[in-house]
């Protein structure tokens, strides 16, 4: 027993699972709650229960991928709240653990990481969509595993993963920007692998395409048949034929402080945590000095932020294709990635400075950022269900 422990003890996972578990704890806490659909899920789980009733999807602007995984758990678990929302729950955790096993990659120390999974973790945006029956979350999920088996090296696979999250929403293909970029600044190397990583992704989307879309359709779909109807709807909703208070315009994203209802009681919010939105203009401009200094994750940081959020703004002001504040949700993992290090760069101020109020300025900053961090989650997230947030009631009138 005493070796286990000691060997718990040097295990570098530890808290990594611990924050898992805990995470895991907290969603199905609420997973069954409300017991009807929120937001966009009345679209994806009555598409479902068609699909298991023998008939043909309706959603056909969206791949089949992030589909098959609410109607797969709804095949599972039945037709009830914890069937739709299963594997979104899994996929979410899924996605914590991968920020992790990024950020080591890119030679941040485990400190950093935990820090930049813990506050993913507990961001309200992440938390939220992760317990959703929506394509979001898969098509994220997916994107970070072709960024970590880019920065691994293992640059084919990265191929066929930015292919499967573009089979959950198109979106997911804008992974392969950051990769790209990222290759082109920093990297330059196994130039045929990477030729391979750039050649996979689209392959596998054609070539998997029939194979995702046969259940839902319940037959064979020409995979370029299905590319140009998803362009073409894609390209109808404009923000001259859609209205409605949810649309926005990219550069509007990270600038927004509205708590957006999407249930009430528990809390169904679209915002992202307070705490990571009034500093995401000091995280980029930290990462681009660390670019600067030649940090690899300042540079990946940017190329994330770059691909996933400023490549919307030209393909708004080119086409006018609506876009919405929740569009921002692949790049807060950018963000937290940032602040993961910010944060761990006080804490080394902390330990090198002996004396001096320095030192107990830096060390009180992190404690005062990350309980403000979890307080705002307390207040907002679903789980506010359990205590009640009475300052929020008022938004329901």
């Amino acid at each position: 027993m005493k070796r286990l422990l000691s060997h718990l003890g040097h295990w570098e996972y530890k808290w990594l699972c611990l924050l898992v578990v805990v995470i895991l704890i907290l969603h199905f806490a609420i997973i069954n709650i409300p017991n009807k659909p929120v937001f966009d899920e009345m679209h994806y789980v009555t598409d479902a229960r068609s699909v298991i009733a023998g008939q043909e999807t309706a959603r056909t602007e969206h791949p089949s991928l992030g589909k098959l995984f609410v109607i797969g758990g709804m095949v599972i678990f039945g037709d009830n709240p914890f069937g739709w929302r299963f594997f979104s729950v899994i996929l979410g955790v899924i996605s914590i653990i991968l920020v992790y096993l990024i950020c080591r990659n890119l030679s941040l120390s485990r400190r950093t990481s935990l820090l930049a999974a813990g506050l993913l973790a507990f961001e309200n945006f992440m938390f939220l969509y992760s317990g959703m029956a929506m394509l979001d979350v898969s098509c994220l999920t997916f994107s970070l595993a072709a960024f970590w088996f880019y920065l691994r090296g293992d640059y084919p696979v990265s191929g066929i993963m930015v292919a499967l999250s573009a089979l959950a929403k198109l979106g997911g293909a804008l992974a392969i920007i950051a990769i790209l970029l990222h290759w082109l600044i920093t990297r330059r190397d196994k130039i045929w692998e990477f030729f391979g990583l750039m050649v996979f992704a689209p392959v596998f989307f054609v070539f998997l395409m029939p194979l995702t879309d046969y259940f839902p359709y319940h037959k064979w779909m020409n995979p370029l048949d299905r590319i140009s109807l998803m362009l073409r709807a894609s390209s109808s909703l404009t923000f001259a034929n859609v209205s409605g208070t949810y649309p926005e315009k990219p550069w509007e994203w990270i600038f927004r402080w509205d708590l957006t209802p999407y249930y009430f009681h528990p809390n169904y919010l679209g915002v992202v945590s307070f705490t990571v939105e009034f500093l995401i203009v000091p995280v980029l401009i930290y990462m681009l000095y660390k670019a600067i200094r030649r940090s690899d994750a300042g540079v990946f940081g940017l190329c994330w932020f770059t691909a996933t959020y400023l490549a919307w703004i030209p393909g708004v002001l080119l086409t006018n294709r609506v876009t919405y504040p929740y569009y921002i949700y692949p790049t807060i993992g950018a963000f937290c990635l940032g602040l993961g290090m910010g944060l761990n760069e006080l804490i080394r101020l902390f330990e090198v400075r002996r004396t001096g109020k320095l030192r107990w300025v830096a060390i009180s900053v992190v404690v005062l950022f990350l309980l403000a961090h979890l307080v705002f989650f307390a207040l907002v997230s679903p789980l506010s269900y359990w205590w009640g947030t009475p300052i929020f009631s008022g938004l329901q009138s």
